[in-house]
């Protein structure tokens, strides 16, 4: 039991992760129509976006400029990323994709996967392809309850990621730009003749999306403090399957499936050689969609596409 209590700790850190990358897959999606391939960068570039800021503040409270407490400058580091990543993403949008809103999907795909590599060259361009170092910005505690070892990093993870995840689900649930989203999302067709503005809500979808991607990279930093210029490849292709095993357009079911890919993944490499933890856990996501494949949250209508 000790040892499951402990795997389930680091199962709900690891889905944190998969589940604010998948928000942001899930929203383009739901709204758009496209699957935005370039997201598992943003959220790489997010995270080297937060590492040079937290460097830049520690580096002034070491030069007695701007002296803040660890959690202060956690707390600005990720203010700072997530708009400048928002940024990002809304430039993305303009550039990249607005030009193929009326293309063929498969063009906007491979616009994805072009922009994702473009994030990935300019990285190593501009750093290097060494690995970087996220400064540790509070002091790690770990706390011991039963055997089961728990840090103030991993319940921070994890409460951030629930409450970023809460905070939009209530402004798509209550504001008036939420139910243009919504609306958007319901009938991509009709909704911008009764005077909703497509590109404001395009935009806004996608610095939605593209802060919380930021928010995923400094959490990933601070629990894994090593940056690679690739690391968003991996990130980004489980999460779009989470996206897909939530349904489509729901946030709670690319929340709940970004942490059950989490779950999985952690616990077939407790149980399997972790060689085959990709085969068993896809299995299992594969399995599920065969009997709700439109996802865990998603609906009949949610299928249709425009090609």
């Amino acid at each position: 039991m000790t040892v499951f209590l402990q795997n389930l700790v680091n199962a709900l850190q690891w889905g944190s992760f998969y589940a604010l990358i998948a928000i942001g897959y899930s929203m383009v999606y739901s709204i758009l129509m496209l699957f935005n391939f370039a997201h598992g960068d943003v959220f790489m570039t997010g995270a080297y976006i937060g590492c040079g800021i937290a460097l830049l503040l520690v580096g002034l409270g070491s030069a007695g400029i701007l002296v803040l407490p660890g959690w202060l400058v956690l707390v600005l580091t990720l203010l700072l990323a997530m708009v400048v990543t928002a940024c990002l993403g809304m430039f993305i949008e303009r550039v990249g994709y607005r030009p193929l809103r009326d293309a063929p999907r498969a063009s906007a795909a491979i616009t994805g996967l072009m922009i994702g590599i473009i994030l990935e060259t300019g990285n190593l361009i501009l750093l290097g392809a060494q690995r970087v170092k996220f400064p540790a910005l509070i002091q790690p505690v770990t706390y011991e309850l039963g055997g089961v070892f728990v840090t103030n990093q991993k319940i921070m993870i994890v409460i951030v990621a629930l409450g970023l995840a809460l905070a939009l689900h209530q402004f798509i649930r209550r504001t008036r730009w939420g139910m243009a989203m919504r609306a958007m999302a319901f009938d991509y067709a009709v909704v911008p003749l009764m005077g909703v503005p497509i590109n404001r809500i395009a935009a806004l979808t996608f610095a939605l999306g593209s802060g919380l991607a930021a928010a995923a990279g400094i959490l990933f930093g601070m629990a894994y403090p090593v940056l690679d210029p690739y690391m968003g490849i991996v990130f980004g292709w489980k999460s779009f399957v989470a996206a897909i095993l939530g349904g489509r357009g729901s946030i709670l079911g690319a929340t709940l499936a970004g942490f059950l890919l989490g779950f999985i993944e952690i616990f077939v490499a407790m149980v399997f050689p972790s060689t085959l933890r990709d085969f068993i856990a896809y299995s299992i996501i594969l399995l599920i969609l065969v009997f709700r494949p439109y996802g865990l949250f998603g609906e009949p209508y949610s299928v249709r596409l425009r090609l």
